[in-house]
């Protein structure tokens, strides 16, 4: 996908949804540049904690989906496959409805690893979460 158009590589990403857990969250692909995409996800009741704010597990779902598919993107999946190796994250506020929006952006593209800063932002801008996200690149050739 690395020399596609925008509306191309947005296809793409809609097409890996289908019957994933990215459907099953309503989590879809807004916007893609040279070096970062976002993803966003409806903030109702299906992805709330019980108290009714969205559910941490639901903003690292949105944080690793959005990574992961930036790693798709920007990498040669012909000849890799992309598996995640650790993610962390800081909840900084909480949101309650509307949605919430996730921009992957690369910190470092090594040759095996790659490092992903991913914010987690409400539609008015606030910062809800911050992630790290590691992704690894392994060889289909054996």
């Amino acid at each position: 996908m690395i020399h596609s158009t925008e509306e191309e590589i947005l296809k793409q990403c809609a097409k890996m949804c289908k019957n994933t857990l990215m459907e099953t969250l309503d989590i879809s692909f807004c916007e893609v540049g040279k070096d970062y995409l976002v993803a966003k996800m409806p903030v109702t009741p299906r992805v709330h904690q019980p108290d009714g704010v969205l559910h941490g597990g639901a903003m690292v779902a949105l944080a690793e989906s959005v990574g992961s598919a930036a790693s798709h993107i920007f990498l040669d999946t012909k000849k890799f496959y992309i598996r995640g190796l650790e993610i962390s994250a800081n909840h900084v506020k909480s949101i309650k409805e509307g949605y919430v929006y996730a921009r992957a952006e690369i910190v470092h593209q090594g040759r095996t690893t790659q490092l992903w800063d991913i914010k987690l932002r409400s539609e008015e801008g606030n910062l809800i979460s911050v992630v790290k996200l590691t992704t690894i690149a392994l060889s289909k050739v054996k």
